[in-house]
């Protein structure tokens, strides 16, 4: 089986384990995990932060958008350049005021709420996967939004991959565009990965 088929096969198996959560589920998982990333170094020292929006039963992000406005950090969302397959990190002032439902279901900015920033000015992405392995390799949804966006940012930007513990795999084939993780917190652990960028 090639590496795109592979990708495909663990894409699907792993949605389908997601769907099936309830949403009781979700939400305890997701408090553990926000409760674990709130706790990092890390998290306290970033002033610029972008967080990706939950949709289809991922782990959520929207109490961490507002507590880390209320901890007054410079919180951006993004915004999806469908024609360009190009994420833009927009500023949030207003939560969830700002939203509105986006491409694939996807909250995002409104166009008259975006407010773009420099990808390199950014001190760490949440970045969703459909699963990540121990080495910090991602499978995405297939599209390549944010291996393109994460290659922008700057050399200190951090990358925290947010998956519930059976979306972490041993070992996932990285294609050669594919950007690692620097970080997975799951709801049972935290996973550090000594990588430069």
């Amino acid at each position: 089986m090639g590496n795109e088929a592979m990708k495909k096969r663990i894409r699907n198996d792993v949605i389908k384990k997601r769907n099936a959560l309830s949403p009781l589920q979700v939400a305890e998982k997701s408090a553990l995990i926000i409760d674990r990333l709130l706790a990092l170094d890390e998290y306290r020292n970033a002033r610029r932060i972008m967080v990706y929006l939950d949709c289809r039963n991922e782990v959520r992000t929207g109490e961490l958008v507002a507590r880390a406005m209320a901890d007054g950090k410079s919180v951006s969302v993004p915004v999806t350049d469908i024609s360009n397959i190009i994420l833009t990190p927009s500023l949030v002032i207003d939560f969830p005021g700002d939203l509105h439902t986006g491409p694939w279901g996807i909250p995002e900015p409104k166009p008259q709420s975006v407010r773009p920033l420099d990808p390199a000015a950014l001190d760490m992405v949440i970045t969703p996967g459909v699963a990540f392995d121990l080495s910090g390799c991602r499978i995405g949804y297939g599209y390549g939004y944010y291996d393109r966006f994460l290659r922008r940012t700057g050399e200190g930007t951090l990358y925290i991959g947010l998956a519930y513990d059976f979306q972490v795999l041993p070992e996932i084939v990285p294609g050669p565009h594919d950007v690692p993780v620097h970080m997975i917190l799951t709801e049972d652990r935290l996973i550090r990965l000594n990588r430069s960028h």
